[in-house]
Parts: structure tokens; sequence; C-alpha cells
């Protein structure tokens, strides 16, 4: 599986790093489920400020979704084209 990060400033200024953000291709039945995660997640982050600057989405995603669904989505290994 390939990961992302995201990057931002929250409201106080602090730069916030986003770890661990699972790629997923269009037509996936899980991108609508981690697209939304991902939303709550960083907006949660964004609105209050902590003495943390790198949160992991793979350990927010493995307490918040049922394991059989995080089981499948960690289990997936489709790489085309990957250099």
């Amino acid at each position: 599986m390939l990961y992302k990060t995201l990057e931002f400033k929250n409201v106080i200024g602090q730069k916030v790093k986003v770890i661990e953000i699972p790629v997923l291709e269009l037509n996936n039945r899980y991108y609508f489920m981690i697209q939304v995660r991902l939303q709550t997640f960083v907006s949660s982050l964004y609105n209050k400020p902590e003495q943390k600057c790198c949160y992991s989405f793979h350990d927010y995603l493995k307490r918040k979704m049922r394991w059989s669904d995080f089981s499948d989505l960690v289990s997936m290994r489709k790489f085309s084209n990957n250099a």
C-alpha cells in the first residue's frame, strides 16, 4: 500500500504533520470512508493546539474502524506501474 503525508498549520500557527495516509483509487470501496475519516481527523487537529506535532493516521484508523475493515484495508497490496 502506498501512503502519503499531509502538513499544515493549525489555528495558532503550529506546524502539524499527519503521516501514513493510505492512497486509494476512486473506485475502491474504502475510498469514501477514508476521506471522511481524514477530514474529521484533520479538522479536530486544526482547531485545538497540542504539544505533539506529528500524528499517525494509520493508528487513528486502527482505533476508529471495525477491525475486519481495517485488516482488509491494510492487506491490500496492489501496485501498478510502481517503479
